[in-house]
């Protein structure tokens, strides 16, 4: 397993919309475990292909370091489609590809999506909390979508410095990333 570098805010990458997969093969099992590793790497819950820059609608979650949910079984989702959402919560997010910026974000509470799992079998899962909640983050990531989208105009002014330093790459992380202003894709 490879650790991947995590494309940061500011790359064209982040803002397009992922490709359904047809089937899965070897290239798409090994990028789930490669997704897998850079994730953990990073210390985080949940990352989309789209944020190490390929285009292919798969992401793993894996929610068992957090509170109440040591028994969490890791997921790769492939194909995330959400068929209902209900409910409201705001609680502060944060993401891999825009480090050390959080603030609140207001989601469904509880989400119905359906996928195919890593034998590219047909799976409904039901969600609340945290995992609803990762679960629409990165299946935002999918569509081109950063939590930022989801901030007010008065939060995103008051993360404006940040940001641009993050584009520029300015920016000090322990895990590997390839900053917006370094690529073309």
């Amino acid at each position: 397993m490879a650790i991947l570098p995590i494309y940061t805010y500011g790359a064209k990458v982040l803002r397009k919309r992922a490709k359904p997969v047809r089937q899965v093969d070897a290239e798409i099992l090994a990028l789930s475990m490669n997704m897998f590793e850079t994730m953990r790497h990073a210390n985080g819950i949940g990352l989309a292909a789209t944020q190490v820059g390929e285009l292919h609608r798969v992401i793993v979650v894996d929610i068992s370091d957090t509170d109440d949910h040591k028994d969490f079984k890791p997921l790769t989702i492939i194909n995330p489609v959400i068929i209902h959402s209900e409910g409201m919560c705001t609680i502060e997010e944060g993401c891999l590809s825009i480090p050390d910026v959080r603030d609140s974000v207001e989601r469904s509470e509880h989400v119905e999506i359906t996928y195919k799992d890593s034998n590219f079998k047909d799976v409904r899962l039901e969600a609340d909390g945290i995992l609803a909640r990762v679960l629409l983050h990165e299946i935002d990531h999918l569509n081109g979508v950063l939590f930022l989208d989801h901030l007010t105009k008065e939060q995103l002014a008051a993360h404006a410095e940040e940001l641009k330093k993050i584009e520029a790459g300015e920016i000090t992380v322990d895990y590997p990333v390839i900053s917006g202003e370094h690529v073309a894709t």
